[in-house]
């Protein structure tokens, strides 16, 4: 178990990559988080799944293991039940669009796809989600063979165990229970299904499912589902696909838990946390009044590596959900005169920059590396009662940095370091008092990195 207090983006300590994320409020008053877990460097996922907790969105817990795939008996079974999840006799335009660039190179996408499903596989768990009924707490989950099923725990952070396998296949459960006590079960990839639970949580009526909830040509649906419900509106929260690849949350509405859902728009997009960024899942939930969206941005370069992130979000009155952007300070308040500034918390990147780590300067070895010229790394946001005189930078390397501040020229300071040895350059800026957005902007650059910024 890990203690740790943060209001920053990204929450968890960088070892920790929890994406997915499904936040609930259980019995107990705190907040839980139920996400898959990143540790591998080729693939989504592992085969782990670790809980966080939280009573105020301050101060965290991240729990010991709460499920292994490895203790899944029909993993890996050719004996199990097998229930497909992408139906590609009915290929979304996402995926003829796939099918397709993969024909002009030569390839069938499709036998590729039921070749991998005939070998033996790693027993990696896939985004989860969890609900508490009756003193039990229920954990749905994925993996990646299109199974999924649902393990048991007296308490909300597990362990779970004595896993059952649902009828059917796919991927991305999600849970709901409505204000009468009904339980429903939503799952898929490209277009979504959902189905009443029946009262034991671990079984449904295969013939009473509903396909198609959301789907991806008029929703935008890409996978990921996530169900709330605000007043009498029935929220539906996913990946969705509006602007050319999943990295956005988006979201439809309805006046029954199984539709029909009508689009609304998106929540937040995480592109551009990462030259790699490629999707998104998450959910809202509602934490001692606010309402935030839960969501992750991927680092190093690649799909993978994807952090617990969150925003507060604002329900307007007609039940609409206002975008918002990514941030660095995350639940807390804008960054303070004098309050250091890590480069691993930039929330928005352009060019070539990443999050990296270096294996060479190990000092504070995470933080922004592989810059190019013209790259930009954004920080949001920075507030002062007074106006702004000096910028500190802790970097590597070499290069021209210029400082903007909502896209006004503060300054700029000049590193002229070696590249395995950290350094500290300072200059003037000039700016009134208020708040900003900050944004560095990168010249010249020789083995550039950053490590972390003050600014007074």
């Amino acid at each position: 178990m890990i203690n740790l207090k943060n209001t920053r983006n990204p929450v968890l300590p960088l070892e920790y990559h929890i994406p997915d994320s499904e936040g609930h409020v259980m019995p107990d008053g705190r907040l839980y988080i139920y996400g898959s877990f990143d540790d591998r460097e080729d693939v989504y996922c592992s085969e782990k799944y670790y809980v966080v907790s939280t009573p105020d969105m301050v101060h965290w817990t991240i729990h010991e293991e709460a499920f292994n795939g490895n203790d899944v008996p029909w993993f890996n079974n050719p004996d199990a039940p097998k229930y497909p999840g992408i139906d590609w006799s009915r290929p979304t335009p996402f995926i003829r669009k796939m099918l397709d660039d993969q024909a002009k190179k030569g390839n069938d996408m499709k036998a590729a796809f039921e070749k991998e499903d005939e070998g033996e596989k790693a027993a990696l768990l896939f985004a989860p989600d969890c609900i508490e009924k009756d003193g039990k707490y229920y954990l749905y989950f994925c993996m990646q063979d299109d199974s999924e099923g649902v393990a048991v725990s007296d308490r909300p952070e597990g362990p779970f165990s004595d896993p059952v396998q649902l009828p059917c296949g796919g991927i991305d459960p999600a849970v709901f229970i409505d204000d009468d006590g009904q339980a429903y079960y939503y799952w898929g990839q490209l277009f979504s299904h959902g189905v009443k639970l029946n009262p034991d949580m671990v079984s449904f009526d295969e013939d009473a499912v509903v396909d198609g909830l959301v789907t991806e040509e008029e929703h935008f649906f890409h996978e990921g589902s996530s169900v709330r419900k605000i007043g009498d509106t029935y929220y539906y929260i996913y990946a969705d696909m509006e602007r050319g690849k999943p990295t956005s949350l988006g979201y439809a509405t309805g006046k029954s838990p199984l539709g029909p859902f009508t689009y609304q728009g998106i929540i937040i997009d995480n592109d551009g946390c990462d030259p790699a960024s490629w999707n998104n899942h998450g959910s809202i939930e509602c934490v001692n009044g606010q309402w935030y969206v839960f969501y992750h941005r991927c680092s190093r370069g690649s799909q993978q590596h994807r952090r617990l992130c969150i925003e507060p979000v604002t329900i307007n009155e007609d039940g609409t959900i206002n975008e918002v952007k990514m941030t660095s300070q995350g639940v807390g308040m804008p960054f303070a005169p004098g309050e250091k500034i890590m480069g691993y918390q930039a929330c928005q990147l352009k060019g070539t920059v990443y999050i990296g780590v270096n294996n060479t300067c190990r000092e504070n070895s995470e933080r922004l590396m592989n810059i190019s010229d013209g790259d930009e790394a954004v920080f949001r946001y920075v507030k002062s009662e007074e106006a702004w005189k000096e910028i500190n930078v802790a970097c590597v390397g070499k290069g021209n940095i210029r400082i903007f501040m909502d896209d006004r020229l503060a300054g700029s300071v000049t590193a002229d370091g070696d590249r395995d040895k950290v350094s500290s350059i300072s200059g003037k800026i000039q700016m009134p008092a208020g708040q900003y957005e900050l944004a560095l902007r990168f010249e010249k650059t020789e083995a550039l990195e950053i490590i972390d910024i003050i600014i007074l």
